[in-house]
């Protein structure tokens, strides 16, 4: 069910305020990342749990309170032989890379489960997958598999679950946290959200941990065309208790501080041909009402559209279900008291309607001994 472009006219009161990006705004392409210089390649990912070989504690060390050195340099994966439609929320855990149970007050993961945006119970279902690989390109940044959340269906296009459309109902109506959608300044959106589904996981640091972070990957069938509209979906990563600099408990965000959807300034899987595209349904409202849309980025697509082959979103020109666009793997870091108690939601919705489904793969969870900031940046070398 495409989503015809008068559509939006529907909503020209929202977006009269909504198009006003200036050239200062939020599409600035891919280098704009990174909002507190604790990203990529700093000594935050110098300490790991299920990856990796870092330093961790030293000499004697209790494995139950803290990360010790033989945890890091022997890793033990558990995420391996996960099947697509397991309905078990730890064994989503398991595929994020989370893999160490919390027992008898120990450090790891308490509990998870699956929930709606407001973090009501849900269940699994087309909407959740745990994936060895997702399209063409697109696998496992650690371990053998990834979790998948998505608006739509949660499977690519070689999947006979696949959606065969660019857009598959979903869970239907729902209510987004206080606060959500959030909104980029220059494009406020619809309020409204359906198709939500989210993870929740409730986690004990170890006693020496400072940080955290984890990768993710947000494509969307609502690039390039619904840029700057009532439309824009998004993904969120909601702490509790929210960490100092979060927006709002969310920490997955662009220097800027715009939330993940097709406004973030981090697109830069897409195909090259859709900028003569890009923000139309926004330059559509302001035939009518004088605001200035945002303007393409530049660079644009600099990644091109190989990361979304496969997924259903290269083009229908490739076989595949629409056109989409995609940031390819980010890297989110927060801080977090050693020892402390907390939970992540990681959800997503469609806004304003159920049309032009979106997804997010998320993985590579891992623990810092290191002082880190909030902070979302390209993963310079993914696999």
């Amino acid at each position: 069910m495409k989503r015809l472009a008068s559509y939006s006219l529907l909503f020209v009161p929202a977006v009269v305020a909504a198009c006003s990006a200036s050239k200062d705004s939020t599409f600035n392409g891919g280098s704009s990342a990174g909002s507190n210089g604790a990203g990529v390649g700093g000594s935050s990912l110098d300490v790991s749990v299920g990856v990796g070989s870092g330093g961790g504690s030293q000499g004697n060390c209790d494995s139950t309170t803290a990360i010790c050195d033989n945890e890091l340099k022997t890793p033990t994966l558990c995420d391996e032989g996960l099947s697509v439609g397991d309905g078990d929320p730890m064994n989503a855990a398991r595929a994020i890379d989370l893999c160490k149970p919390s027992t008898n007050g120990s450090w790891g993961v308490l509990s998870a489960k699956y929930v709606r945006a407001n973090g009501t119970p849900a269940q699994a279902s087309l909407q959740t997958g745990l994936v060895p690989k997702f399209g063409d390109s697109a696998v496992p940044q650690a371990g053998k598999s990834m979790l998948v959340l998505s608006s739509g269906n949660a499977r690519d296009a070689k999947s006979p679950e696949g959606c065969g459309l660019d857009t598959c109902m979903g869970s239907g109506p729902g209510t987004a946290p206080p606060g959500f959608p959030q909104d980029v300044p220059a494009c406020p959106g619809s309020k409204d959200i359906t198709d939500d589904v989210g993870l929740e996981v409730k986690l004990k640091a170890p006693t020496n941990a400072k940080g955290y972070q984890f990768n993710f990957a947000f494509m969307s069938f609502e690039f390039a065309e619904w840029v700057c509209t009532d439309f824009n979906d998004q993904f969120i990563a909601l702490v509790s208790p929210p960490p100092m600099g979060s927006v709002g408990g969310n920490i997955s965000f662009d220097k800027k501080k715009n939330p993940v959807s097709v406004n973030l300034a981090l697109f830069d899987h897409c195909d090259p041909a859709s900028k003569a595209t890009f923000g139309s349904n926004c330059q559509i409202s302001a035939l009518f009402n004088g605001a200035q849309c945002p303007p393409a980025p530049n660079p644009y697509c600099p990644a091109g559209v190989g990361f979304l082959k496969g997924t259903g979103m290269a083009a229908p020109s490739a076989g595949e279900w629409g056109d989409g666009g995609s940031t390819g793997w980010l890297v989110t870091t927060a801080p977090v008291a050693g020892g402390s108690e907390f939970s992540i939601r990681f959800a997503i919705w469609d806004t304003g309607d159920q049309a032009l489904d979106s997804t997010v793969l998320i993985d590579s969870f891992r623990w810092s001994a290191d002082p880190v900031g909030i902070d979302t940046d390209i993963v310079p070398d993914p696999k």
